[in-house]
């Protein structure tokens, strides 16, 4: 069974910095894109950001270009998503997920989920 374990969440102030981590095996890593996306209160599930499984192609939702970054780190077989000047808005679930990621993203191409860690924006 793929595992894909979040890690990373946590409260903070507006316009503050988290760094999320998804860690998953190495072939893992080296088979799927990896994405992440988010789900606040009452709101549907969302795509956030995805890279594909040779790091060469990303994509981002635009409500957080220049804010967030994904990046792989091969040394420690995560998938991490650097997320800077956080808003409130930003406070949500956040969920690792494994597929194909496109330069369109990763919409209807998700295999697989991870448990999910929250993400609290607040003063």
């Amino acid at each position: 069974q793929l595992q894909l374990v979040e890690s990373g969440g946590g409260l903070v102030q507006p316009g503050g910095s988290l760094r999320l981590s998804c860690a998953a095996s190495r072939s893992t890593l080296d088979f799927y894109g990896i994405g992440w996306f988010r789900q606040a209160p009452g709101k549907e599930r969302e795509a956030v950001a995805c890279i594909n499984n040779n790091g060469a192609a990303t994509n981002y939702a635009d409500s957080v270009k220049g804010r967030f970054t994904i990046s792989k780190d091969n040394a420690k077989n995560t998938v991490d998503l650097q997320m800077n000047s956080l808003k409130p808005e930003d406070t949500a679930v956040y969920y690792c997920a494994a597929g194909l990621c496109y330069r369109s993203g990763m919409d209807g191409f998700v295999d697989f989920w991870g448990q999910g860690t929250q993400v609290t924006v607040s003063s």
